[in-house]
């Protein structure tokens, strides 16, 4: 399993930064580890990393309620300074394929509308929008929209 302490510290960075993730409350390397087990035969993680083991970003898809069988929810955090340097690209790379191989058909992303950067990144992976929620509460109180993007495995 990954070392998820660094990977919360990274996470922890972007909640801190805010406006990219819909998460505004800090998370623990306990609170990483128990998504890592929700679904440990059906969720795919992979993990960044530079020479040093430094970690410079994360993407993990799982199943969603909301979502059919078929489908993953799919979630991607990059070292802010990082932004831009191909990391998301090579993760949503090894994370597409991976999805295929377990016979996933679908990969659906949940993105605030306010989160331009993130609209842009999953655009560029080939993400077509197919729905709007219009007034979704954030556990802070804060109410955004959010866009649902779709990329057909």
């Amino acid at each position: 399993m990954f070392d998820a302490r660094p990977m919360a510290e990274l996470l922890n960075q972007i909640i801190t930064i805010g406006g990219t993730t819909a998460l505004v409350t800090p998370k623990t390397s306990q609170d990483l580890q128990s998504w890592m087990n929700a679904y440990p035969s059906q969720s795919i993680w992979h993990l960044a990393e530079d020479d040093a083991g430094m970690v410079l970003g994360f993407q993990w898809v799982e199943p969603h309620p909301d979502l059919p069988q078929h489908a993953l929810n799919i979630a991607t955090f990059v070292m802010p300074d990082q932004r831009g340097m191909g990391i998301g690209s090579r993760l949503f790379v090894a994370t597409q394929a991976a999805a295929r191989k377990l016979g996933y058909s679908w990969i659906n992303a949940t993105i605030r509308a306010d989160n331009e950067s993130g609209l842009i990144y999953y655009q560029s992976r080939s993400f077509e929008p197919y729905a709007r929620l219009q007034n979704v509460r954030l556990s802070n109180g804060q109410i955004v929209d959010k866009v649902k993007m779709r990329f057909d495995l």
